[in-house]
């Protein structure tokens, strides 16, 4: 159970179920922000090359481990939930490899082409994965999905509702049981699909698709730190997004897609999809929930829906926030340069006691 007051909120220690953690000096930069607000995450697996074996796997489990004890993290008090890259070879026998590890939680579908390092994802799911899908279905392990298709010719703002026509409702059919998470939907489409949908389906929600919409993108100039992979839809979009994370239904839980790039890859003229919000997420969740009312409802978002989906057990531990004014830093280190947090500058109304 939470507990609140008009100024201070202490829920059941949450969790990330979609995090980009880079690896190498990028990772040991960015770690230590997420292990401080979140007690687990599940670790996206597009890393170059990616991570498409349950040994590769389990080696950047050790190097997320590492990074964070040398950034002076309590490892112990920290679990990366691993996931695999699907592509259009994984075998049925990886699958089951991957789940009797104990480590690796869940598989991640990336259409080719659809967001960073993503070139070698699936071009064909059903034509080429269905073996991959029929054992993912058999231990319940979840796949993960980008939701987007890579179609040129269709819009951008469009491909997360072509994506539940062409590819979520004709999966679902062949594969009934599968357990699915519809990461970080950006549409009101996307958001009734899960809403409505027969079999175990849910859906992550970001902290920026719930605060801002595309007009923040170019408000005042093109600013790219606003910029992601599914883009920032028009209002009703958002409002969709905000009704469903804070409905309490259990489909629907906390996902930053936090994707730290560095800021010179970010203000360039092919710019880098990806928000970085590890650092003040749980202020920005709190700050969506608090702006329609329903603080009640963010434990059962941030802390209980993802555990239950999974079939993990609920953390024991606590986070409080409290209602005082956080600014956000214009900047953070990034290895040998500088990162950009999503509304640097900016002061909200929550802070995280950790």
């Amino acid at each position: 159970m939470s507990t609140q007051n008009t100024n201070q909120l202490t829920i059941t220690r949450p969790d990330d179920w979609h995090l980009h953690l880079r690896d190498g000096a990028a990772l040991e930069a960015v770690v230590a922000d997420t292990a401080r607000q979140f007690a687990r995450a599940i670790i996206m697996p597009n890393l170059k090359p990616p991570v498409t074996t349950t040994e590769q796997a389990l080696a950047y489990r050790g190097r997320i481990l590492a990074a964070l004890t040398k950034a002076g993290g309590n490892a112990d008090a920290f679990t990366p939930l691993m996931t695999l890259y699907l592509t259009d070879n994984t075998s049925a026998e990886e699958i089951f490899r991957a789940h009797e590890s104990g480590q690796v939680y869940a598989v991640k579908l990336y259409p080719a082409g659809a967001t960073t390092n993503s070139d070698a994802g699936v071009t064909d799911l059903l034509g080429k994965c269905a073996k991959a899908l029929e054992a993912l279905e058999k231990c319940g392990m979840p796949l993960l999905v980008h939701g987007e298709v890579t179609d040129p010719s269709i819009d951008v703002f469009d491909r997360e509702a072509i994506f539940v026509e062409r590819v979520m409702k004709p999966l679902r059919r062949a594969f009934p049981a599968l357990k699915v998470v519809f990461e970080h939907i950006t549409t009101k489409e996307g958001a009734e699909y899960v809403r409505d949908a027969e079999g175990p389906i849910a859906a992550t929600i970001t902290p920026q698709h719930m605060l801002y919409n595309r007009n923040a993108i170019f408000q005042g100039g093109v600013r790219p730190h606003w910029y992601c992979l599914p883009i920032l839809k028009r209002e009703t979009h958002r409002l969709a997004l905000v009704e469903a994370a804070t409905s309490g239904s259990p489909r629907f839980f906390l996902g930053t897609d936090s994707a730290p790039h560095a800021r010179g890859l970010k203000e360039h003229a092919c710019g880098c999809a990806g928000c970085y919000t590890a650092l003040h997420a749980m202020e920005l969740y709190a700050t969506a929930f608090d702006a329609v009312g329903r603080l009640d409802k963010l434990e059962g978002f941030a802390s209980h829906h993802g555990p239950d989906f999974y079939g993990l057990p609920r953390n024991t531990g606590k986070l409080t926030l409290v209602r005082e004014s956080y600014q956000i830093p214009e900047e953070v280190p990034f290895g040998n340069t500088s990162l950009v947090p999503l509304a640097a500058g900016e002061t909200l109304a929550w802070r995280a006691v950790v």
